[in-house]
């Protein structure tokens, strides 16, 4: 009968510990490698933390929002906003944990002040991050925008191009593989990492660390507040990640918290 017993205490604590496993999306670098190195935190939590790594923007979103996931980190507000409004979707933030400074890079030029006439230039095709290259630009003084408070700016809303520069939209993704083929390309941090790039060293023009960008881990409002979801939050806010983020990323992500 002890033995019995013991077993059926077993098996319920094993179901509880099996219960407080999440799936979260993420993108490679640097969501996946600090999600990886918050697991066995959680772990001695009671939480079991699976990692799905994507390549697009639209997936970790489409799925969370569509329960095959409970929350992603891979975004920032910004985004998350125009997804929402959108798809009709109603994903939350839960917490902010970095930001990735947004750089400008190429192979044809070491200065800006280098672009030749006519050159092309490669952005993101998504609104927010879009407008985002557009904005460091901008700042950069290589183009003039209508209005620098516009967040969702396009190439439509470029008040003075002196080079007569051809902005070329393409999906975040494949940035760092067109940067051959382009006199200059605005990269998202985290495939220029993947791509072996050093925002820190390499970027011919990057954001501040005052960037609006933080990159947020992201749920659903049914599920935000559980246990599993605070516990990842939390976790993902600690000294040790912060301390993690510094010393992995050199400055090429910044800790938000």
């Amino acid at each position: 009968m002890k033995k019995l017993l013991a077993l059926v205490l077993a098996t319920a604590a094993f179901a509880a510990h099996a219960a407080d496993k999440i799936t979260v999306a993420a993108t490679a670098v640097p969501h996946a490698e600090i999600l990886e190195f918050v697991k066995p935190q959680l772990a001695k939590q009671g939480v079991e933390l699976e990692v799905k790594v994507f390549t697009d923007y639209v997936q970790p979103n489409v799925q969370v929002a569509e329960k095959r996931l409970d929350a992603n980190f891979f975004q920032h507000k910004p985004y998350l906003d125009e997804f929402n409004k959108g798809k009709g979707t109603n994903l939350v933030s839960v917490a902010g944990v970095h930001v990735e400074p947004f750089g400008a890079y190429s192979t044809k030029v070491k200065k800006l002040a280098d672009l030749k006439e006519g050159a092309t230039v490669a952005i993101p095709n998504d609104p927010t991050n879009g407008g985002r290259a557009l904005l460091l630009l901008d700042r950069a003084g290589v183009i003039k925008l209508k209005d620098t408070k516009n967040i969702l700016a396009t190439s439509r809303d470029i008040a003075k191009n002196p080079k007569k520069l051809k902005i070329r939209e393409l999906e975040a993704a494949t940035l760092p593989r067109v940067l051959d083929q382009v006199e200059l390309a605005l990269i998202n941090t985290n495939y220029a990492l993947e791509a072996k790039l050093n925002p820190a060293k390499d970027a011919l023009a990057i954001e501040g660390k005052q960037s609006p960008y933080v990159n947020i881990l992201v749920a659903r409002p049914d599920n935000k507040n559980s246990a599993p979801i605070k516990k990842l939050a939390a976790a993902l806010n600690s000294k040790e990640v912060k301390q993690f983020i510094e010393q992995k990323y050199h400055g090429a992500v910044v800790p938000a918290f």
